[in-house]
């Protein structure tokens, strides 16, 4: 879409996104200087102005959504990968989840709840104050947020209340400022306090000054591209690796019965440590409380299918 396209769209582009998200709800951490993150101090309080921008020139929404696994095995070892969930695949870490959550045990199920997907949205954003960081202001940079600010955004978009005018928050014309105020609160990141501005036009509306802004803009799709994401065998065997038999108990079963076994006259017993590779058809980590109830209805709803 090119810019002047964009500016003609910017009354009539809220429906589209509240409807896109609306779809979203029904139905791969990319380490890079893009990336920017509010810093706290040793209280965990933050601070920091930003303003959420359009989508990309060639991509229809301004966000993009994924989820990853973050989680230490038995085995000392760390399992942190993106969930092919994000692209539509089935995903081993949400099948052995599922399997947990449904066997009728609390344990199973508070093991469910350490290794659940954690939820993001990337968008590019305008930083417009960072006091801590103040080298940053006037960036654009790529802002990677979880479901508390989603539906902070959700809010101003389609408000409950009949004085409250909607917001496009990503729009050049009509958006508002974003205050990202974070407190630390029972052990986690709390955004409560967090608000937007009053709808107000970036940079006065100036042609000329929004351009450059909209020309610098990151592209999303690269987040939930599947060539940037491991193949279920892949993540099959980096699970096995971290939680070592207890991924796959049936075949730990075999295993100790080929070891029982005696080997064949002249010929030595041998084995492999990982699963057979299979192809895919067709939790508590740092995730504050309020996503978890969506996330375990999913597990219920993955063992059914």
């Amino acid at each position: 879409m090119s810019f002047e396209k964009l500016k003609a769209n910017s009354a009539s582009s809220i429906s589209k996104l509240v409807h896109a998200a609306e779809k979203l709800t029904e139905n791969k951490s990319f380490g890079d200087d893009r990336l920017w993150a509010p810093t706290v101090d040793k209280a965990g309080n933050g601070y920091a102005v930003i303003r959420f921008l359009p989508a990309p020139a060639g991509e229809d929404l301004p966000w993009v959504r994924f989820w990853d696994h973050g989680f230490k095995g038995p085995t000392g070892k760390w399992y942190i990968e993106t969930s092919l969930t994000s692209i539509g695949q089935q995903d081993p870490v949400s099948e052995l989840n599922a399997k947990l959550w449904n066997s009728g045990l609390e344990s199973d199920k508070e093991i469910a709840r350490v290794r659940k997907r954690r939820l993001h949205y990337v968008s590019n954003i305008l930083i417009v104050s960072d006091p801590s960081n103040p080298a940053n202001e006037g960036k654009v940079m790529l802002f990677k947020f979880g479901k508390k600010i989603f539906d902070k955004i959700m809010d101003v978009m389609q408000p409950q209340f009949q004085d409250e005018a909607p917001i496009n928050v990503f729009d050049f014309w009509a958006g508002g400022n974003f205050k990202l105020k974070i407190r630390q609160v029972e052990g986690y990141r709390n955004y409560d306090k967090s608000e937007f501005d009053k709808a107000s036009p970036l940079f006065g509306g100036v042609d000329e000054r929004l351009k450059p802004i909209y020309d610098s803009l990151y592209p999303l799709k690269d987040f939930i591209d599947p060539k940037n994401y491991k193949s279920y065998g892949e993540l099959q065997k980096k699970l096995y690796d971290v939680l070592g038999n207890e991924a796959y108990p049936d075949k730990a079963a075999q295993i100790a019965t080929e070891e029982s076994a005696p080997a064949p006259s002249g010929r030595t017993a041998s084995r492999s440590n990982e699963p057979d590779e299979v192809k895919a058809p067709s939790l508590r980590s740092t995730v504050p409380p309020e996503e978890e109830e969506g996330e375990l209805s999913y597990f219920a709803k993955l063992a059914r299918s």
